[in-house]
């Protein structure tokens, strides 16, 4: 038998049974345990493959199966919707790495054009790599009729045989006996449907996970997109000048012009009918739109630049360094304006994002100069998903939602307006916080709090498969202080 038909029988046969688990698993919503136990069995069984097989794993990919795992593990860490949200991002592209670079290949040299690339290869084999599989690795011809290949076949004979047999004498068995029929029917008590469904999940669940151990362990069949490439356009100092002087002017005029209204803060939002709500909305809406457009027209002009003449490439980076300077006083102006906005109306995870987000934008404009810059464009990708992977770890670590209500309350202890249905919605990653600070906060505003807590957190999910930390906490923290949270529920001071 080929080398490759083995791979590929092995492949198959593991896919099959972290399919079945995947069934097992990941039906109980919402996903807590489950996800990270899953998670944790496809990172194994892809390495242990790849060791049983002699498939040696030298790319740097396969590191990726650290945050993979830690960002899995998240979700069965924080309650928070918005917080799982990014972390299941996080998880995906970790994955990503993981399946096209750990076979080989360095993922600290690859432009954002073979992330994109490596992305939309994943994509391709978890819906058609079983396909290759099934199809093309495996030469079903040399499949040897002993073995494990032939036993197989002789168990499925030998089923095909035994269960005719087995349900007629069963069925003997159940019409003599009132007990033994109970036990067989509660032993068998499914239905139809649910069996087809179980089936239908298993098999997709297989199917994505041969596809993703196919391309980690034996790769694509024709070259990753990414690179350099052929050059489509190329323009010189003239064009680019061109460019980037019209943009630097047109930034630094509406820096200057504007300055008033970037930085005017409270004197300026008093003197105007203007809201705090609309001023940081604008300021944020600024940053966003100014990011997503001076990032890639940068990485753009930096590809197509000829860089022959040593004297242009310098006026180039000039001219572009220019640019991201003055891209950092929008995103000051962008800072303070929802600073404002919180010192206003407090802190919600909205603007607690939003703040991280822009913390980010700013290091990586400040990457693109360290590395694009200085003629080292392939490590730009790298950096910017490393430092991405480190904010959302931070952001794990910190427990956002138990600094919102801390701020919050903060503020009610200064007489000043707190936001209270926002702080109700909160999840159970700020429960315990929630309730040590309660005493703190106006009856009226607490009531609504209280009747959400004991809604809400009274009752475990009893499946473990959900079982989530914070979730797991706040029960047990909303019925510790169930008798103090009745007072304070009560009181009228």
């Amino acid at each position: 038998m080929e080398e490759k038909t083995r791979l590929g029988l092995a492949i198959l046969c593991v896919a099959l049974l972290v399919g079945i688990i995947g069934d097992s698993l990941l039906r109980a919503t919402p996903l807590g345990l489950n996800l990270v136990l899953w998670v944790g069995l496809l990172s194994l069984v892809g390495f242990a493959i790849a060791r049983w097989q002699g498939v040696k794993l030298l790319g740097g990919g396969r590191w990726a199966v650290l945050p993979a795992i830690f960002f899995a593990g998240t979700i069965a860490w924080h309650d928070s919707v918005t917080l799982g949200t990014v972390n299941f991002v996080a998880l995906l592209a970790a994955l990503t790495i993981l399946a096209s670079r750990a076979r080989c290949g360095r993922v600290q040299i690859a432009g954002i054009s073979r992330y994109v690339g490596d992305s939309l290869f994943v994509a391709i084999f978890s819906a058609f790599g079983a396909l290759l599989l099934l199809a093309g690795d495996v030469r079903w011809g040399q499949v040897p009729r002993g073995g494990m290949a032939g036993n197989a076949a002789a168990v499925s004979r030998g089923l095909f045989i035994a269960i005719p047999l087995v349900l007629i004498f069963g069925g003997l068995f159940m019409a003599a006996d009132a007990v033994f029929e109970d036990m067989i029917r509660n032993v068998f008590d499914w239905s139809i449907p649910d069996l087809i469904g179980h089936i239908i999940v298993s098999l997709t669940f297989a199917w994505v996970v041969a596809g993703f151990l196919r391309l980690m362990l034996i790769g694509p069949d024709w070259k990753a997109p990414g690179g350099t490439g052929p050059r489509f356009m190329s323009l010189g100092i003239i064009e680019m000048g061109t460019i980037l002087g019209a943009l630097d002017a047109l930034f630094l005029a509406f820096v200057m012009v504007q300055s008033r209204y970037l930085f005017g803060g409270t004197a300026f939002i008093n003197a105007t009918n203007i809201s705090y709500s609309d001023y940081a909305r604008r300021g944020f809406f600024e940053l966003v739109t100014v990011a997503v457009l001076v990032l890639p027209v940068l990485l753009f002009a930096d590809w197509a630049m000829r860089k022959e003449n040593p004297g242009h490439v310098r006026i180039f980076r000039t001219l572009a360094t220019a640019l991201v300077l003055l891209l950092f006083v929008v995103i000051a102006s962008a800072v303070q304006r929802m600073y404002l906005y919180y010192a206003e109306y407090g802190l919600t995870e909205l603007r607690l994002y939003t703040m991280v987000f822009m913390g980010w934008i700013a290091f990586v404009f400040c990457w693109f100069i360290a590395t694009v810059q200085r003629g080292q464009r392939e490590r730009f990708a790298f950096g910017m998903v490393v430092t991405g992977f480190l904010a959302l770890a931070a952001l794990n670590l910190i427990s956002p939602e138990a600094i919102i209500v801390k701020e919050n309350v903060g503020r009610a202890r200064a007489e000043q307006p707190m936001d209270a249905r926002n702080v109700a919605k909160l999840s159970a990653d700020a429960v315990p916080t929630l309730i040590d600070e309660l005493s703190s906060i106006a009856p009226s505003d607490r009531r609504p709090i209280i009747e959400n807590l004991l809604r809400k957190w009274s009752e475990e999910d009893g499946d473990w498969r959900t079982w989530n930390w914070s979730r797991s906490r706040a029960v047990r923290s909303v019925k510790a202080n169930r008798d103090y949270l009745w007072e304070l529920q009560s009181s009228k001071d």
